[in-house]
């Protein structure tokens, strides 16, 4: 019931869509680096360094075996994310990657295994799955010396896959956490939102559902929309409507009807450019809808409610009415997954995680089967990465993205 991978489209060193590309000759490491921010399609490389060396005390090495590519890394690499990356020099003894000319190592979230373990390290051994807790720390490569601390190890449970693993340090927490910290829901209990067909919107689907919890959706008017609307329900979505509906005077009566004298007390807001009004999927690099449409599903709140805004692409400002504010009482606030984490315990972290897992060894998984093989040099995995970027930058690429750097 949980996460189908459906919707993420995998990507192997580097497979795109549903095509697998894996190097069959014997090379060392690579990773995906920048020397300098930019736009991604321009700015990024696949950059081959040395074996590991064995880990030191308190460290293990890990190879990443899925990393995704999150709205929030495209700006980390254009350098406008508030988390910034440190610069790697200790990739190579000399030229790039080492003193004389340090890189940026792309990706914040990953799937990695313990490959080896330093001394004074406990709770972790060889084969354990693990993901990272430091942010921004450079999870496209194939493999890393990564402080022990930094790591968090992830229970094995029965149906939980590489996908399950890699996505869960994101998306799956924000809805999670959204939906439990800002107002005490209860079975039977609406939660409206939009971008609702985005990972994040299709995770707050599911994890209502899976609480008892009621979900009022708004996605963006498409062809193919009876498909999308069939697609969410099947995840436990209780109404599906689109932003056009948000301008019709009867919906407020519709929905009163629908939520039976029960009050909407929760709003989620992907934020994004108030002009234009474009489905918040990562597959469009989301620019969720901003402006009037917001400010109309923010009307939908019940007095007291809370809407809570947890993305920003477009880089655009959103204003709500004060009247808004002052006669209903509501409150807005912002959330940010990566601050959650700095400023949780480690107990907390596994504990969020252990529910998490739980969900989603529930769940079926649907995976995409189409392996191509073809030995790549650095030049031309550059050249497809850069691809994929403007691809992803285009909205052509229909999924979401994960790397599999293979060596």
């Amino acid at each position: 019931m949980f996460f189908p991978s459906s919707t993420y489209r995998p990507l192997v060193s580097f497979r795109v869509g549903a095509r697998y590309f894996a190097s069959t000759r014997q090379r060392a490491d690579r990773a995906i680096v920048y020397t300098q921010n930019g736009d991604p399609s321009k700015v990024l490389t696949a950059f081959t360094y040395p074996p590991l060396p064995a880990p030191g005390p308190s460290t293990v090495n890990i190879k990443f075996l899925l990393s995704p590519i999150n709205p929030a890394d495209v700006n980390v690499v254009e350098g406008v994310y508030p988390s910034k990356p440190n610069l790697n020099d200790s990739l190579a003894a000399s030229g790039k990657g080492s003193v004389e000319e340090p890189v940026y190592v792309g990706g914040n979230e990953g799937l990695g295994q313990v490959i080896a373990v330093g001394s004074g390290v406990s709770g972790l051994q060889k084969g354990d799955w693990v993901v990272m807790t430091r942010q921004q720390a450079g999870t496209w490569s194939t493999s890393k010396n990564v402080n022990a601390t930094d790591v968090i190890k992830v229970p094995k449970r029965a149906g939980l896959t590489e996908v399950h693993a890699a996505t869960m340090t994101v998306n799956p927490p924000t809805a999670y956490n959204m939906l439990s910290d800002f107002v005490p829901l209860q079975v039977g209990d609406w939660v409206v939102q939009n971008g609702a067909n985005s990972a994040v919107g299709q995770a707050v689907i599911q994890i209502a559902a899976s609480r008892g919890l009621k979900t009022l959706n708004f996605v963006r008017n498409r062809e193919n929309l009876s498909g999308l609307v069939q697609h969410l329900e099947d995840l436990g979505a209780t109404r599906v409507l689109t932003y056009d509906d948000l301008s019709d005077k009867s919906l407020r009566d519709k929905i009163k009807e629908w939520i039976g004298g029960k009050s909407i007390k929760l709003g989620l807001n992907c934020v994004g450019k108030a002009s234009s009004i474009r489905t918040c999927d990562f597959t469009h690099l989301p620019r969720c809808l901003g402006g009037r449409e917001t400010s109309l599903m923010m009307r939908l709140l019940s007095r007291d409610g809370h809407l809570v805004s947890y993305g920003a692409m477009s880089k655009q400002p959103l204003s709500f009415p004060t009247s808004l504010f002052i006669f209903k009482n509501l409150t807005a606030h912002g959330f940010w997954q990566s601050q959650w984490y700095m400023d949780r315990t480690s107990a907390e972290k596994e504990a969020l995680f252990e529910k998490l897992v739980g969900l989603m060894s529930e769940g079926k998984n649907r995976h995409m089967k189409n392996h191509d093989r073809a030995e790549e040099s650095d030049e031309d995995a550059s050249r497809r990465v850069r691809d994929v970027m403007a691809k992803l930058s285009e909205g052509q690429l229909g999924r979401k993205i994960l790397l599999k750097l293979e060596s």
